[in-house]
């Protein structure tokens, strides 16, 4: 297993720093230059600069100067700026945002907390909701009540994500007036306890909570559900049976438990996948996470922000097929990894 792991992080670092230098070369194809829009700013608050000077200053202080292939490697973080400094994103500098002249990390710390708080919570409603329900319609396969749920689940399974939320605004905000439609917070709470605020939050995360939970169970359900009713046409599961062992064994001992794996992949590569999937949730309900983040970032051509976001998804896939290999040893002792 070790040596295995150590193989994999190898392969991920190498992967990396490919993704890293075609993303980074194709942001630095866009007709952007920073040293020189900074240089024409101190031109216009002092007559008396010289450009290029003031130019040749910006772009050693930005690192744009030297090849595409240094700049990249000190945009990295592995290569030293003029000054002989380390400046990078190993050294925690994702540079700074030009819409709002604040460092990346401090743009993206907030929405970042905000995301996974919110799709964790998701998460967890999600399965505490599809896994019993698929080995329910699993073990019932066939009756009036899973025809019932695998009909709603083609239903939710079908509809995109925007007309879910918009007919749950329509229903829970603006006839029944349960939820607020939009924000994360009410407007006069700065003043608060902290206990009001988290309280006040997740009353706003409510209608948001409740529409990702809703989306994510017609196919999960029917994943989960196909996933039990091929674990329970196994011999073994016949041989339980046969035995006398009791129907609640063969269920969640045996049967569960060969169907765990592939679900194991769909739970371990929705729940890493959660922090693009939410982009579409946070912009209808106007969340401060770090998908409106993107989208805003997007079309505000604010690329430093757009190249950090997008590293940090690469990074996420990375990780998430390396968890999901080393989740399948944990789960099947069948399948050994460092083999």
């Amino acid at each position: 297993m070790g040596k295995y792991v150590i193989k994999r992080i190898m392969f991920i670092i190498l992967v990396f720093f490919i993704l890293s230098f075609l993303l980074f070369m194709i942001y630095n194809m866009l007709p952007v230059d920073k040293a020189a829009e900074y240089a024409r700013n101190d031109i216009q608050a002092n007559k008396k600069l010289d450009y290029d000077e003031r130019y040749e200053y910006w772009q050693e202080k930005l690192g744009t100067n030297g090849t595409k292939f240094e700049r990249y490697l000190r945009w990295i973080g592995v290569y030293p700026y003029t000054d002989g400094s380390f400046n990078g994103m190993l050294q925690g500098n994702f540079g700074d945002s030009s819409e709002q002249g604040r460092p990346v990390i401090e743009m993206i710390k907030e929405p970042m907390k905000n995301t996974i708080f919110i799709n964790i919570f998701a998460t967890i409603l999600a399965l505490g909701i599809t896994i019993p329900l698929g080995i329910f319609c699993a073990v019932k396969r066939g009756s009036k009540r899973d025809v019932a749920v695998q009909v709603g689940t083609i239903v939710g399974y079908s509809l995109p994500t925007f007309i879910i939320a918009i007919v749950f605004i329509w229903i829970f905000a603006i006839i029944l007036g349960w939820f607020p439609v939009s924000g994360m917070q009410t407007a006069n709470s700065l003043n608060w306890s902290p206990w009001a605020k988290f309280w006040d939050k997740m009353y706003h995360l409510s209608l948001p909570l409740i529409v990702m939970t809703f989306t994510s169970l017609g196919g999960m359900t029917r994943f989960v559900r196909a996933s039990m009713i091929e674990a329970l046409s196994m011999d073994c599961i016949r041989t339980a049976r046969a035995k006398g062992l009791r129907e609640k064994v063969v269920i969640y001992s045996h049967a569960w438990r060969n169907a765990l794996l592939p679900i194991t992949t769909l739970i371990i590569g929705w729940f890493l996948g959660i922090f693009g999937g939410s982009m579409m949730i946070e912009n209808i309900f106007a969340l401060n996470g770090i998908g409106k983040t993107y989208y805003d970032a997007l079309t505000a051509n604010d690329n430093e922000v757009v190249l950090a976001l997008q590293m940090f998804y690469i990074i996420i896939a990375l990780l998430g097929n390396l968890i999901i290999d080393i989740a399948y040893g944990l789960v099947d002792p069948r399948v050994r990894v460092n083999k």
